[in-house]
């Protein structure tokens, strides 16, 4: 993800603290999904379990997930399904009008429920139907159905909101959220950024399919998640429609609206691939990147497995004020003045560590940025440049003091240290133990096979130190008590 690490020669990784980083944890997580879940048949199915029974008895649910970094991230009580977010954007006054059908399943019998979102007027809300009560405090907003929601039940929640959304700004003065441009808005979500223009459940342990659709004034594009179901034209408007039928986490859901020339394509293994180039950032004119795209693509899935989505591609921007790329599922964003060929590999290399294969907090977040890290030093060393061994090699021989050993990989000391080097770099090098300690074709298979097993799903730190173990035979604690949780450098 996000940041601009050393050894692709990105500016350093963002601190994420802020607000959210302060507030008291809670004690409710709300039981949602475990590794390996099934991806979300969408709406219908979940429709299909409503009770429509009145029911007196349920409980406000937590405001938050409970995250050890984020803990107001998220809320409790219900899981997701399918949101369907139907959205009207003016670049001109940077105005966002939206409409956010929310598909769930409650977890617990509920009198309320919490969705995260700051900075935008809620306008009206229901559920099943029904009007709803509703208040906002922060990015807390909390509805009061009319008729509380049994366990187990699914349920149908309409919010209507409208407002100018304020990207968050964190300390170092960068910025997420809903971005504008000089021709239009990009949203980058990653960690807190995707409540500022949608109402959800904001923490990566409840992914759910997408509808996304939007409308910009003619002569202006759409472009977000999965698949182009639908694009039509009316008066001085045009609506782009996008269905993202595979499980997806909030913070890696986007769109970006501005002037985009769009590149068509197909890989070898039959995945459509649909690229936005902003015409306004002068990048990559003679194709030599983005046509590399479909032979990155084809050596990914030799080395990590069946890509998991059914469409793929880029999207590059002209965002000025956004110094890092973001994986944003099926089609990572990634700004103009950092679009080469080692972003790429690290981006995608996300779709399968970190969009398919969840972390289930952001504590897990060294499975995603240790294993993309890891695939620019596998993209070299396959490719004639730098083997991984090199890249291992030349980041130990740092002096201890060096920020590479400030704390283990699998325990960032707090919010602002998620994006940090250890949690990239460091967390490469674990990697890079494992498969010295299983052998390289082991190692092929270990990878392959872990994102299989949890393909769609979540996954923690202890659910892959397990399965590393029951892989290899044999426990791996030298490597977990030096390099994944020992302080300082190791020997």
């Amino acid at each position: 993800m996000i940041g601009c690490v050393k050894t692709s020669g990105r500016l350093a990784a963002f601190a994420v603290a802020g607000l959210l980083a302060v507030l008291p944890a809670c004690s409710e997580s709300g039981g949602r999904g475990g590794g390996g879940t099934a991806a979300r048949t969408g709406a219908d199915t979940a429709r299909a379990g409503a009770s429509g029974t009145v029911f007196r008895g349920g409980h406000p649910a937590a405001a938050g997930a409970g995250d050890p970094y984020f803990p107001e991230l998220g809320n409790g009580g219900y899981d997701v399904a399918h949101y369907a977010l139907t959205l009207a954007y003016d670049p001109g006054s940077g105005r966002l009008e939206g409409t956010a059908e929310i598909t769930a399943k409650a977890t617990q019998d509920l009198s309320a429920f919490n969705l995260d979102l700051l900075g935008m007027e809620v306008l009206s809300a229901t559920v099943d139907g029904r009007k709803a009560r509703f208040r906002q405090d922060g990015q807390e907003l909390t509805l009061q159905p009319r008729d509380h929601l049994r366990k187990g039940a699914a349920f149908r929640s309409v919010v209507r909101y409208a407002g100018t959304p304020q990207p968050i700004t964190h300390d170092h003065g960068w910025r997420e959220g809903w971005l504008r441009t000089d021709n239009g808005a990009v949203a980058f979500g990653e960690p807190t950024g995707s409540m500022s223009w949608f109402p959800g459940n904001h923490h990566p342990s409840d992914k759910a399919s997408y509808d996304i659709t939007v409308t910009v004034p003619k002569g202006v594009q759409a472009i977000s998640n999965g698949r182009l179901r639908a694009q039509h034209t009316s008066g001085d408007r045009t609506t782009f429609h996008w269905h993202q039928a595979e499980p997806m986490a909030s913070h890696v859901a986007t769109v970006a609206i501005g002037s985009y020339d769009i590149k068509t394509s197909r890989t070898r293994s039959g995945v459509p691939v649909v690229s936005a180039m902003d015409t306004t950032a002068g990048v990559d004119e003679d194709g030599a990147v983005l046509g590399r795209f479909p032979e990155i693509m084809e050596w990914a899935e030799g080395r990590f497995g069946p890509y998991p989505f059914s469409a793929a591609g880029v999207i590059v921007d002209q965002a000025a004020d956004v110094p890092y790329a973001l994986e944003t599922q099926t089609r990572p964003t990634i700004p103009a003045a950092i679009f080469h060929t080692t972003n790429v590999v690290h981006e995608l290399a996300h779709q399968w560590f970190g969009n398919s294969v969840t972390p289930r907090t952001w504590r897990d977040m060294w499975l995603n940025e240790g294993f993309a890290t890891y695939a620019e030093w596998l993209w070299t060393e396959d490719h004639g440049g730098a083997s991984a061994q090199d890249h291992f090699d030349r980041n130990h021989a740092k002096a201890a003091d060096d920020d590479e050993w400030d704390f283990p990989p699998a325990e960032p000391p707090n919010a602002s240290d998620i994006s940090r080097q250890p949690v990239y770099v460091r967390g490469a090098m674990v990697i890079h133990k494992i498969r010295q300690a299983v052998g390289d074709e082991g190692f092929r298979a270990l990878v392959r096979g872990w994102t299989l097993r949890h393909r769609h799903g979540h996954a923690s730190t202890a659910d892959f130190t397990a399965y590393v173990e029951a892989r290899a035979g044999r426990d791996l604690d030298s490597i977990w008590d030096s390099w994944l949780y020992g302080d300082g450098k190791p020997a």
